[in-house]
């Protein structure tokens, strides 16, 4: 094979749970709870509704289910504002609606992944409200406090990343605190032993009442520098400046190097409950050496994803390519996960899109994604190639779309309610008149019902091309090696000891030629970005197309 690049070899680091631990290759699907499924009519998703749909998830034939934030808060960041690790906001439910979802959800051979926060909470949890009062009660030093300035400005320049200083001044402390989203986010300080052990005790709560790991949120921002010197200028042209967070490099007010330490702790937690899996969100513009970190070896988390594709304008071929080679699977190195959309980023299908064929990009997204080596991560309506909800700026609900409006899409068109039934109320997503997030009519029109009536539908191809990657192993954990292609052609191979699947994507926009070289052998056409069909492999690719080829065994 002289004409492969090996990105990822046979060396990826082993870790305790085996080589072909459940998570390794898993498809795991992003449930947004507050949009999912509201079953009181309140117009608010809830663990009920989850539960009521695990059914229709596990028939997508994914592995396991990531539940963003259903814990005690205030909802200011609707639910990444925590009051509370260990309880259930009754907006969502109870503890009976969250064990029954563990107890369907493995049932159904899914595993349950849920949301960790541990960079900060909100200002109504108890360990705030008792750090706030004093400098010297027990929890005075479980968040970041600094004296002002001489001058009485911040104690450093950091800005927050919804916009403004990063810092809050605060009465009855006669001090700041350190907030890096909203003011009423107050940091942890990590720093501190104890409350890396309370962290760690809310981890234990949650893996002892069933939980199958932990997605870690914002974990790059969860320790400061002690010294708070200031952030160095980006230097970023302020035509491409959304925010005064964007004109900083984020040298101090994160990614401290004693955050390797305590994902230590978190993993020597976890392994107390074998079969566990982590995965990190890193963010950040240059994120792929704390990836790196946060997952070497066998001590650290298992897995990391970032924002490489999350919010990307286009989808390339050089693009793909990149974020590949920097997985080379060499010893030690941990395993990547992929997102192309979520709950924070406008939805892929309409930033790639731009206002073409939305269900051939649909397929195509998919296609690519579950082609990658790692774990990829569906977010709930990417199945049904759901677009960008559009919401009025009079119906937004999310802080940061509202303070950067109109120069970012910001968050609620991604959080928009998920569409049931064509014909029902609010699709099939609530009873109530009114939903916490208005839903876009159009949504309708990708209704489940009606795409679960239609074999030609991308519902229809997702189910289908999700049993597809099943049914061949070299796509859930094999190898990958780069082929020599043009530009805009991207070619790879997925290959394991019992088989081989040759990938291939024209992401540029004009068509393109590419044949597999001749020393790879024959192989049979296994699906395209329109069907999942037997066939013959096209040598001319027509824009935004792609297709899974195996090889053939002579």
């Amino acid at each position: 094979m002289a004409s492969a690049r090996p990105v990822a070899g046979p060396t990826a680091a082993p870790d305790t749970a085996g080589p072909l631990a459940w998570w390794r290759g898993a498809v795991i699907y992003q449930i947004y709870p507050r949009s999912f499924r509201d079953t009181n009519g309140d117009g608010i998703g809830d663990l009920a509704g989850i539960a009521e749909h695990l059914d229709y998830i596990a028939d997508l034939g994914v592995d396991g289910i990531w539940i963003s934030p259903f814990f005690t808060s205030p909802m200011k960041d609707f639910g990444y504002d925590v009051a509370d690790y260990c309880g259930i906001d009754p907006s969502f439910g109870t503890f009976a609606d969250f064990d029954r979802i563990i107890e369907t959800a493995h049932g159904l051979g899914l595993k349950v992944i849920i949301d960790q926060v541990y960079s900060h909470t909100s200002d109504e949890h108890a360990w705030f409200q008792e750090s706030r009062k004093d400098h010297t009660n027990p929890k005075a030093d479980w968040y970041v406090w600094a004296d002002p300035k001489p001058d009485g400005s911040p104690p450093s320049n950091w800005q927050s990343v919804f916009g403004g200083s990063a810092w809050q001044w605060d009465g009855p402390r006669k001090q700041y605190y350190l907030h890096n989203f909203l003011t009423s986010q107050p940091d942890l300080n990590v720093h501190n032993a104890d409350v890396q052990d309370a962290l760690l005790d809310v981890a234990r709560f949650w893996l002892a009442r069933g939980v199958d790991g932990f997605r870690l949120d914002a974990l790059n921002f969860s320790m400061h520098d002690p010294d708070l010197r200031d952030n160095p200028p980006s230097g970023l042209p302020m035509e491409l400046v959304t925010r005064p967070f964007d004109m900083q490099v984020k040298r101090f007010n994160q990614s401290h190097p004693d955050i390797v330490a305590f994902l230590e702790r978190i993993r020597a937690t976890i392994d107390e409950f074998p079969g566990r899996f982590t995965v990190a969100e890193v963010g950040g513009p240059e994120p792929l050496a704390e990836m790196k970190a946060f997952t070497e070896g066998s001590k650290r988390l298992d897995s990391a994803y970032n924002f490489d594709f999350l919010y990307a304008p286009d989808l390339t071929a050089p693009l793909v390519r990149t974020s590949l080679l920097q997985w080379s699977g060499e010893e030690g190195e941990g395993w990547p996960s992929w997102a192309f959309s979520n709950h924070d980023a406008p939805r892929a299908v309409t930033r790639w899109a731009h206002g073409g064929d939305l269900a051939r990009a649909a397929r195509l997204n998919l296609l690519l994604l579950l082609s990658l080596r790692g774990n990829p991560i569906i977010y709930q309506g990417e199945e049904l190639g759901l677009p960008q909800g559009h919401v009025a700026f009079e119906d937004l609900q999310d802080p940061e779309a509202i303070t950067n409006w109109p120069h970012t899409l910001g968050r609620d068109g991604a959080r928009t309610p998920m569409p049931w039934a064509a014909g029902a109320p609010q699709a099939g997503f609530s009873s109530a008149n009114r939903t916490w997030l208005k839903r876009d009519p159009l949504h309708a029109g990708f209704a489940v019902d009606r795409q679960t009536a239609d074999s030609a539908s991308t519902l229809a191809y997702a189910r289908a091309i999700l049993r597809l990657r099943r049914d061949h192993p070299a796509l859930v954990h094999g190898d990958i090696e780069l082929l020599d292609s043009p530009e805009d052609i991207l070619a790879f191979l997925r290959h394991d000891e019992g088989g081989r699947v040759l990938c291939v994507f024209n992401l540029g926009k004009a068509p393109g030629h590419w044949a597999p070289p001749a020393d790879l052998g024959a192989f049979r056409l296994l699906a395209t970005e329109s069907k999942v069909n037997a066939g013959t492999m096209p040598e001319t690719l027509a824009p935004g197309t792609g297709y899974w080829s195996a090889a053939q065994v002579s």
